[in-house]
């Protein structure tokens, strides 16, 4: 017995898809997708810049990569020396979080694609070879396959075009060849329920709207990041000038006592060395527990940026000086002039704006669910004896024209539907309403905040002058045994505070003011040294 395996022609685009690789699928995916982001980015910001997710794992198999290796990458070795413009650009490359902000927006857009998918052209096909017996010409089997086109429309309606072919041999003596076509066209198309563009196109609307708004909270994600590494980074500068500023006083401390220690033969009393003595105590812990919190917050910075937990990071000392340097530059804007900026820059804002335009939407597409449900439904069919196309007789052709009717006799859901779109109108109402108060009390919060500080650090650059003045009057008065020792500690004390504070009054209002050009949307965090420009606007 000799088996026959039988084929036809349109099963080639099948086997043809079989051999598309996986790889294959993430690149064309990936095309789409970054095509999509760099439009959308083109449409919002007026220009688009290069965006992908890969990372160095990306080019692995999962199978390749294992949880020992990323144990070994995290107990890495080794110093990083980073500035702050420096440790921007470190956290964009390694930072955790930003890594899963990019996934997110590539989601969205990856999402589009599927629904951009179900209104476009869509090509399958199906078929299967079967087995025939040429011993006794028994048909074990046959070939038959299916091409189907079919496309979402607009407006609507859809359609499907089919081509089915149903071929058998026969082998018993002189080999015989049947063959059946059949060509399928099948039409429906709203006519009340569901018709129109902006009914039957809301899914590809929204989520192209979705789009625009995770562009648009990725680009505010990348501020409000640059902003938090900025003052994170600055505010490790701080602490470690904090230990410096403890480290002096305990110096400072221990003098004194090996001062009156020497001087306790004649004038120094016993309890003012005993105080001296339990002050450079209370200075040195002060010390030690300012250096232990200050490296607790490097290896807390080290994880935001991304960089292994073993690393040894240098900070740059300079950056707080450039800072110092620089001085307070106050904003040129009163609150009405930047609410009004705000309007027309803020990003969160616009989002709240165009879903505020959604949930309008939402009650025209839950209206549209209380219609009556009314579609043609046509259809044509055209079958062939044969196994070529001219074999088709015209004479033969299959057509069918039909109205589907569906009542609104029942529409307790679509009721129900409609009235919680209404609410949550009227939900979106408020919560507009509420966006624009609380941005206005939040440019003036800033504003205040902005000028409170600005005295806080005149103040405190005032305090520092006075305290390191009373320190050497008491130091000279002590010598001179006109003093009480416990005066000097008490001016010491007063010092370190005053030192410490002028830093964090100044931090404090460089955080403020980024906050300020950030929150009316007009910050630019791409320019070197941002956090020093004195109007740092786009």
């Amino acid at each position: 017995m000799r088996l026959t395996l039988l084929s036809s022609f349109p099963l080639l685009p099948i086997l043809l898809l079989i051999g598309c690789s996986a790889s294959q699928h993430e690149k064309k995916a990936d095309k789409q997708v970054y095509q999509i982001l760099k439009k959308a980015e083109k449409h919002v910001f007026g220009k688009s810049k290069d965006f992908t997710i890969n990372t160095k794992y990306s080019n692995k198999k999962p199978s390749e990569i294992q949880a020992s290796q990323l144990l070994e990458e995290s107990q890495s070795s080794g110093e990083l020396k980073l500035n702050i413009d420096k440790a921007l650009s470190y956290a964009a490359k390694n930072s955790r979080q930003y890594q899963s902000q990019k996934e997110a927006l590539y989601i969205v857009a990856l999402n589009l694609t599927g629904v951009r998918n179900n209104f476009s052209p869509n090509f399958s096909s199906t078929g299967g070879g079967q087995i025939t017996d040429n011993s006794n010409g028994d048909v074990i089997g046959s070939v038959d396959a299916t091409q189907r086109l079919s496309q979402n429309l607009l407006a609507g309606g859809s359609y499907s075009l089919t081509l089915a072919n149903d071929l058998l041999r026969f082998f018993s003596g002189d080999p015989r060849r049947s063959a059946a076509s059949v060509i399928s066209l099948n039409i429906l198309q709203p006519l009340l329920r569901g018709s129109g563009s902006k009914i039957a196109a809301e899914n590809l609307t929204q989520s192209t709207r979705n789009l625009i708004y995770a562009v648009r909270d990725y680009q505010q994600f990348q501020n409000d990041f640059a902003n938090e590494i900025t003052i994170q980074y600055l505010r490790l500068l701080q602490q470690k000038e904090s230990v410096a500023n403890q480290y002096q006083n305990y110096l400072s401390r221990k003098e004194n006592t090996e001062y009156l220690k020497a001087r306790a033969v004649d004038r120094a009393s016993p309890q003012e060395v005993s105080d001296s003595e339990q002050g450079e105590l209370q200075a040195k812990n002060t010390w030690i527990n300012a250096k232990s919190a200050f490296q607790t917050s490097l290896d807390n910075f080290k994880i935001t940026i991304g960089a292994p937990s073993a690393i040894t990071l240098i900070l740059d000392d300079r950056e707080l000086k450039k800072l110092v340097d620089t001085g307070l530059h106050q904003p040129n804007l009163n609150a009405k002039q930047a609410f009004q900026i705000a309007l027309t820059n803020r990003l969160p804002l616009f989002n709240s704006v165009d879903q505020f335009d959604d949930a309008k939407r939402d009650v025209v597409i839950a209206a549209d669910q209380l219609k009556t449900t009314a579609n043609i439904i046509a259809s044509a069919s055209l079958a062939s004896n044969g196994n070529s196309f001219d074999s088709f007789d015209l004479d033969n052709l299959n057509t069918q024209v039909g109205l589907e009717l569906n009542l609104p006799i029942n529409r307790v859901t679509e009721r129900n539907n409609y009235r919680r779109a209404l609410i949550n109108f009227q939900v979106s109402i408020r919560s507009l309403s509420l966006t624009y108060d609380n941005l206005n009390n939040l440019i003036i919060r800033h504003i205040r905040e902005l000028e409170q500080f600005k005295q806080s650090y005149n103040i405190q650059l005032n305090a520092v002058k006075l305290a390191e003045n009373r320190v050497e009057a008491n130091r000279l008065r002590l010598q001179a045994g006109t003093v009480i020792f416990r005066r000097l500690s008490e001016s010491q004390d007063a010092l370190i505070q005053a030192q410490n504070a002028v830093t964090n009054a100044l931090i404090n209002y460089q955080d403020a003011r980024l906050d300020f050009y950030n929150d009316i949307g007009t910050i630019d965090t791409t320019k070197p040294h941002y956090w020093l420009n004195p109007n740092p606007t786009r």
